[in-house]
């Protein structure tokens, strides 16, 4: 739905009677169809009790797009009467066992303990038995294909590479590299992979040496609570939303926005999300004298997070690895283009010159986001075009999508058992 119900005028998205607004579409769209269709699809493929794997709960303050797009799956398939249970890690002050959105959660070990707990925990089906297994490979593997007896198929969101020398001391960095590039793989060979892009699909063919077959693309959806609206901000504002973590190179973005403000006078920018590398963040805007203009606001609630999408002129993300990239299309979906790094997963979260720009080095940042706040014209048209990519991306689409893999596993491991 081309628009989403708003056309950008006068610094400010207005609604235009000949849409409908992104929310009310959805709703029309009859949602209901979808999680029915889920419900069929679960039944002809005898899925009525299926696990979840993941190293990191929802509720787990370093929470982020992974651990969003498992709840809302898991709670999509709880809508459609699928048994869900989601094994993670503690979260602190969550109990071990709790129900949330339809599905059951338990969290009974550490980080790096829940691997092998969790594994053990449903090998020996100590909570009854499961129809299908959905493992979330996150870095570090539950190595799945070894010991489920169920059909089984694996989240791969991104391949994380150069991440490892990001967050761990330089030999646990190469165990890392070599677990996930050379030693894991071999085990998935036969079981169906679920990746986010098709830039994420081409490197875990090319990089991994996955089968093109076996790597299905299901794309992320967005909540219809992120939508356009509201007046834009007086001032030139840049927004960036995520984990202060190596990864997301907020440093490097400190650095863009300071080489920007010298073409850019008024620009003023919010970074909003929480993280370790808080306090070197502070220390650098400070010591560049920029804290009059640029403000770490930390965690902020959605109410807060969508109000800062719809005031922000362009959205910008800088990371060094993404699956796709969340908070592109969160801010997509309330008409804010974005300007990001030219990675797997941005590339196809943004459509380059039609819903933001994409850059490959710190000078070329800087000149897409000055390009994007000089350019009336070119802003609109790029959120515009923002507005449009994220009209088409449901999370019930999602949710199908995957349950559509896994239920083609259970059915295609019925007829091998058959012959």
């Amino acid at each position: 739905m081309a628009g989403a119900g708003f056309r950008y005028e006068g610094g400010e998205f207005v609604e235009q009677s000949e849409f409908m607004e992104r929310s009310e579409f959805m709703e029309q769209s009859d949602r209901g169809s979808i999680v029915a269709s889920m419900t069929e699809l679960a039944r002809s493929a005898s899925l009525e009790r299926v696990s979840m794997l993941a190293w990191r709960d929802l509720e787990d303050p370093e929470a982020g797009g992974s651990e969003v797009h498992a709840a809302r799956v898991a709670e999509l398939w709880a809508s459609a009467g699928i048994d869900v249970t989601m094994r993670t890690s503690f979260a602190a002050g969550k109990p071990q066992v709790a129900w949330r959105d339809g599905y059951r959660v338990i969290r009974k070990a550490g980080r790096y303990m829940v691997f092998p707990r969790a594994s053990f925990s449903e090998m020996m089906g100590w909570h009854g038995g499961r129809d299908g297994l959905v493992e979330i490979w996150n870095g570090m593997p539950f190595f799945s294909p070894v010991w489920a007896r169920t059909p089984n198929v694996t989240w791969f969101h991104h391949v994380h590479a150069d991440m490892w020398n990001m967050t761990l001391p330089p030999r646990i960095a190469g165990i890392g590299r070599a677990l996930e590039s050379s030693i894991a793989p071999k085990f998935y060979r036969r079981t169906p992979i679920i990746t986010l892009s098709d830039s994420s699909k081409s490197e875990l063919v090319h990089k991994l040496g996955f089968k093109d077959r076996m790597v299905h693309v299901v794309p992320p959806g967005v909540d219809t609570k992120f939508s356009a609206g509201g007046e834009k901000s007086i001032r030139p504002l840049v927004v960036a939303v995520g984990r202060l973590v190596p990864v997301k190179r907020f440093d490097l973005l400190v650095e863009v926005l300071i080489a920007l403000k010298e073409r850019q006078p008024d620009l003023e920018a919010v970074i909003a999300g929480e993280g370790y590398e808080r306090d070197a963040l502070e220390a650098q805007i400070k010591s560049a004298g920029a804290d009059g203009w640029i403000s770490l606001l930390g965690r902020v609630n959605d109410d807060a997070l969508i109000s800062l999408y719809r005031r922000a002129w362009v959205l910008a993300s800088v990371s060094a690895r993404e699956g796709w990239g969340m908070t592109i299309t969160e801010a997509a979906a309330c008409g804010t283009p974005a300007v990001a790094t030219n990675i797997a997963g941005h590339s196809d979260a943004v459509k380059d010159g039609a819903s933001g720009l994409l850059g490959k080095s710190r000078e070329d940042l800087v000149d897409a986001l000055d390009r994007v706040i000089s350019d009336e014209g070119l802003r609109v048209r790029l959120s515009e075009g923002a507005l449009e990519n994220a009209s088409r991306l449901t999370w019930e689409s999602t949710a199908y999508g995957t349950l559509e893999v896994l239920a083609n596993e259970a059915t295609r491991r019925k007829s091998a058992q058959k012959d």
